[in-house]
């Protein structure tokens, strides 16, 4: 047997952490979305449009699975598809104004979700901690 387990433990959170968002989005009345939507809403939040081909690039995902998410929030009326301006042969994604009004709720799950995560925790442990995970991120 192993005598480090990482991978495990880090299995566990995110369970637990995709778990409690769903969960706190429930408790807002938001439903059908999984935390896999809110990697596509952030950054929508943070930019006025996007293209798939950019969301994938930055959720870090394929594009056939931006797709996927794309075509979940836009049936649930949080995005909607435009074409660029630009380039009339892409098709950018925005939010709708439904989409909007759910940013201080994604924030407020944020906040409470790293209050649970670094409870307990001082700043230099915090801080140890993203060190060592961001380290392993980068060596994937």
């Amino acid at each position: 047997m192993p005598k480090y387990n990482a991978i495990a433990l880090i299995a566990r959170i995110r369970d637990h952490v995709n778990k409690r968002i769903v969960h706190e989005l429930e408790q807002h009345e938001v439903t059908g979305i999984v935390p896999s939507h809110g990697d596509v809403l952030m950054f929508l939040y943070r930019e006025e449009a996007l293209s798939i081909k950019m969301l994938a690039e930055r959720v870090q995902r394929t594009q056939p699975t931006v797709t996927v998410l794309v075509n979940k929030l836009e049936k649930l009326g949080y995005v909607e598809r435009h074409k660029s301006a630009e380039d009339s042969r892409v098709t950018m994604i925005r939010l709708t104004e439904q989409g909007r009004k759910l940013e201080p709720v994604f924030n407020q799950v944020s906040i409470q979700i790293n209050e649970m995560i670094y409870a307990g925790l001082s700043d230099e442990q915090a801080e140890q901690l993203e060190l060592l995970l961001s380290s392993i991120v980068r060596k994937m």
